[in-house]
């Protein structure tokens, strides 16, 4: 059996990439996995504003594509590069064991209060504005690395990063920088942070969900119940994280707001998200 992913080209994306073949090769013994690597849009065009040009499908188009001429049998993404909502003929089949959750506020040493902080997110702007209300923001793009570089060598006071992605790449420190993880009160993740999802042709999604992680998958989708509903891409300041038990959502309206959850709410994740949008006054 041979099983042909597609994914992204940076350093990031072929770590989660390599994860899932080997997922995939323990559930389906004896299957050859390959990566496909394909350019995207978002790749391509590294000077582009994320929030302005919509960041939503930046990253996954091409491969998405790459499915649908059957060129690949299933595609990884970072969860949190999705849209809300399918492309038709495809679906998310699962999830990877999600990783640590928070942004981490990466500062140069020395720094107590960052007067400058890089980052593209609307989300982390307005979020991480509440810590530090004397602020001031400014882009940046490119791989983790060349991120943390640039903070180092003084273009910005400070830059907000995934956890998971640090921790993937083995990044538990960098000279000159400090980490500083954000709890959930002080940066709400976007929605799937964490998660590496799998996506394949609907007609495959059962076969290849059942080597996947169902905890994952019970917290994720009722996240993107919420992103599909409010239409949430990079351009839109909202983020909703759901933990058994509880729900932490952000909205520029709204603030942020933690919210009881019951395990009958994880079992209808559109009503769920349909019902808590309304209690906070957004329209039905």
């Amino acid at each position: 059996m041979k099983i042909v992913l597609a994914t992204r080209k940076s350093p990031l994306a072929l770590v989660q990439a390599e994860a899932m073949a080997a997922r995939l090769r323990e559930h389906f013994a004896g299957a050859q996995v390959e990566l496909l690597r394909v350019v995207t849009t978002g790749d391509r065009q590294a000077e582009w504003s994320l929030a302005r040009q919509g960041g939503k499908g930046l990253f996954t188009a091409e491969i998405e594509q790459s499915l649908l001429r059957g060129e690949a049998d299933a595609a990884v993404h970072s969860c949190k590069d999705l849209p809300g909502a399918d492309t038709p003929g495809l679906a998310v089949a699962g999830y990877l064991p999600r990783a640590d959750t928070r942004d981490v506020l990466v500062v140069r040493a020395g720094v107590s209060v960052p007067s400058r902080i890089a980052t593209s997110s609307p989300r982390r702007q307005q979020q991480v504005a509440r810590l530090f209300p004397a602020a001031t923001f400014t882009e940046i793009r490119g791989n983790v690395d060349t991120r943390l570089k640039k903070i180092a060598a003084g273009e910005a006071d400070a830059s907000i990063l995934a956890a998971a992605g640090l921790a993937r790449l083995g990044i538990a420190g960098w000279p000159g920088l400090e980490f500083r993880p954000l709890a959930h009160d002080q940066s709400v993740p976007a929605v799937g942070q964490g998660a590496i999802a799998l996506q394949c042709r609907t007609a495959d999604a059962a076969r290849f969900g059942a080597a996947l992680d169902a905890a994952t998958a019970r917290a994720v989708t009722l996240e993107r119940a919420f992103q599909a509903m409010m239409g949430g891409g990079c351009q839109i300041a909202f983020a909703a994280h759901a933990t058994p038990g509880k729900l932490h959502i952000y909205h520029e309206k709204t603030g942020i707001r933690a919210l009881p959850l019951a395990d009958a709410d994880f079992a209808q994740p559109a009503a769920t998200a349909a019902r808590i949008l309304r209690e906070l006054g957004f329209p039905a």
